[in-house]
């Protein structure tokens, strides 16, 4: 199972919603006052400031706060609600923690692979450490109350990334998707609700938050995963073994032989290419032993992470041949002989 989910699964996040008691929430935070005291009670919640970088969103430029987006340590609510909001965000880049976002905390850790405890248990020590110093917006009967009804309860969401490209190419996943939602969960896009499922990517999880428990929910996510995964696992043997398996290998291949010898390459383009060679990795054309390089290199190459990386903002012309040229040379050096 563990080969199984490591060509599958990419990744793991874990976000609680909460909201302050006495604090209007931020649909109906219309004072700036309020915002930054907001920003200081959740600041002062923690014992070791250290470990955290405390961004005010209306000091942060557009160039950082895309790097931010890219990395999906921010959302784009965040970036719109500039003059309310802020993130912190831990020295690892796997832990941050939205304020004054459609709640007034959005608490998320994103960890490599399935791992849905490890995630929720970061998450729910650093809860602890924040309402030890300020109270949180409770009902006896509905649990924690937030902005949206359907995070009304435990507050927590469960989503897990995963790669399915055979069952996208055999046209299998709008029934999988139907049978997830008749279980309560759902399937978005990368970057989650009304974003594309580009490069094969999707999100699977949870959708009640209501009337069911913290390990529930973790529970049934990490069900339906796997069985998604063996599922995805047995559409690729059917590819391979397919009528078309030599047209899909040389698909693999070709995607490639452009990312290695190309000198202007578009973010649009990387990302349908990368995915094609993830999977031939995975199939056992492509020497690639560890999928999760080509996964970490697609978001290292964004155009914020780029203009970061250059130390300037770029052209579009500039960025796409420096996209070409990292691209090519990472992917021979991990690339098998």
């Amino acid at each position: 199972m563990d080969n199984l989910l490591n060509g599958t699964v990419v990744s793991t996040r874990v976000r609680l919603a909460r909201n302050l008691e006495g604090f209007p929430f931020p649909n109906r935070l219309t004072s700036v006052k309020q915002a930054k005291e907001i920003i200081r009670l959740v600041s002062s919640g923690f014992s070791r400031l250290d470990e955290f970088r405390l961004y005010y969103m209306d000091s942060v430029d557009d160039e950082q706060a895309a790097v931010l987006k890219e990395n999906h340590l921010i959302s784009p609510n965040l970036i719109n609600n500039k003059r309310f909001s802020a993130a912190l965000i831990n020295s690892e880049e796997n832990v941050s923690i939205m304020i004054n976002e459609e709640d007034h905390l959005r608490e998320q850790c994103i960890v490599k692979g399935l791992d849905l405890r490890l995630a929720y248990d970061t998450m729910s020590e650093i809860d602890g450490r924040i309402s030890k110093t300020m109270k949180f917006a409770f009902d006896e009967q509905l649990g924690y109350l937030t902005a949206c009804p359907t995070n009304l309860g435990t507050g927590l969401r469960a989503s897990v990334m995963q790669f399915l490209p055979a069952m996208t190419m055999c046209g299998a996943m709008p029934k999988v998707i139907r049978s997830i939602s008749r279980l309560g969960l759902t399937v978005r896009g990368v970057y989650g609700e009304g974003s594309q499922a580009e490069g094969y990517m999707y999100q699977i999880s949870n959708e009640v938050t209501l009337g069911v428990s913290e390990e529930e929910i973790l529970s049934q996510v990490e069900e339906v995963v796997k069985k998604v995964a063996e599922v995805e696992l047995n559409e690729r043997i059917k590819l391979k073994n397919g009528e078309n398996a030599i047209s899909l290998k040389d698909e693999c291949l070709r995607s490639y032989g452009i990312l290695t010898n190309c000198a202007v390459l578009a973010t649009d383009e990387l990302v349908k290419l990368a995915s094609n060679v993830k999977l031939g990795a995975l199939l056992g054309y492509i020497g690639i032993s560890d999928v999760s390089d080509i996964d970490e290199l697609v978001v290292k190459m964004r155009p914020a992470n780029i203009n970061s990386a250059a130390g300037r903002k770029l052209s579009p012309l500039e960025r796409d041949a420096y996209r070409a040229g990292y691209v090519s040379k990472h992917l021979k050096n991990i690339t098998a002989n």
